[in-house]
């Protein structure tokens, strides 16, 4: 499967090095373009890339998770001017138990 994530993964810029298309057909994506001076890489090594950087995203889930529950920065000014940093970090340690590393 050729993926965009696993080209970039490989150190490629779309649409500077490659363009990719999805056919029609079903078939899938396929490089429409390479443009890249460097050689372009097999499917093989597209796929080994793009199973790297799944990984690693999949690794980030609790990150993106904590991100969307975390105090705003709003609460957070208000939490410094009113002096009621304690109850900041409660909220922040909840969303911590919530989605551990």
């Amino acid at each position: 499967m050729i993926t965009a994530n696993g080209l970039i993964k490989l150190g490629f810029t779309p649409e500077v090095d490659f363009k990719l298309q999805d056919d029609s057909d079903g078939s899938g994506v396929y490089i429409a373009q390479w443009l890249s001076s460097e050689a372009q890489p097999s499917v093989v090594e597209i796929e080994a890339a793009h199973n790297e950087w799944q990984a690693i995203y999949d690794a980030q889930e609790y990150a993106r998770l904590r991100k969307e529950e975390y105090p705003s920065i709003e609460e957070c000014v208000h939490a410094i001017l009113d002096d009621d940093l304690t109850a900041l970090q409660v909220k922040r340690q909840a969303v911590k138990d919530k989605y551990p590393k």
